[in-house]
């Protein structure tokens, strides 16, 4: 079982992780939440702990950000802040549990267990459909009645956020702030390259969509004309 370790004190972060560690889990570190977020949307974790305050995003924008993404990895935010409307805040942006530190290492671990064994959500709602092509957003599958391609998971939230609004025109900053974050800084550049590489995967797997370039505006998924 793989976990990310989101924690800017850098001593406590490698003795949390040495403790996973020797209870038998691999563990990840992160200490900064721009990097945070760029782990969460590229890699697979079974379970993530996120401190609140941050360099760079807060844990509150990185838990929202992954949550929009479609991304439904158990969290438990772990942060010095205890009043009660701070976990409410941590609770509604879609963390699974709160911690409050300091803590002792056996409460996390029960805790891990605890988020770890809940049922998640139905797959049904993982599998996204337009034309003839499905996503599986759980293992970031695109798929075809003949071909199927394994997307990276920035690949499988963009395409995903495609279908679920295809027909409809997407501004680049509404993608922008969707798939990478609001306060994520992020050249606008890297947008036309994941547009480009999803071209290539709806080709590779015979789709009968198309993305379609609004000039000055954004895109648009759309059956394709062929």
């Amino acid at each position: 079982m793989r976990i990310l370790i989101v924690e800017d004190d850098r001593d406590l972060c490698e003795i949390i992780a040495k403790q996973l560690i020797k209870a038998g889990y691999m563990a990840d570190q992160c200490n900064d939440g721009g990097d945070a977020l760029f782990y969460c949307l590229e890699n697979s974790y079974d379970a993530i702990i996120l401190d609140r305050m941050l360099p760079g995003l807060d844990g509150l924008s990185i838990l929202s950000a992954i949550r929009r993404s479609g991304i439904h990895t158990p969290v438990i935010m772990a942060t010095a802040l205890d009043g009660v409307y701070d976990r409410i805040d941590g609770l509604d942006a879609g963390a699974d549990d709160y911690i409050v530190k300091p803590f002792v290492i056996e409460e996390l671990l029960a805790r891990i267990r605890a988020v770890t064994r809940r049922p998640g959500k139905l797959e049904s709602s993982q599998t996204l459909n337009f034309s003839n092509l499905s996503l599986n957003q759980s293992n970031h599958e695109l798929i075809t009645t003949e071909h199927k391609l394994t997307l990276s998971k920035r690949e499988t939230a963009l395409m995903g956020f495609l279908i679920r609004n295809h027909g409809q025109t997407l501004t680049r900053s509404q993608i922008l702030s969707h798939i990478w974050g609001p306060d994520f800084e992020v050249e606008e550049g890297n947008l036309d390259n994941y547009i480009y590489f999803l071209r290539r995967r709806l080709k590779q797997v015979g789709g009968k969509a198309a993305i379609k370039t609004i000039h000055g505006v954004g895109y648009r998924l759309e059956e394709s004309d062929d």
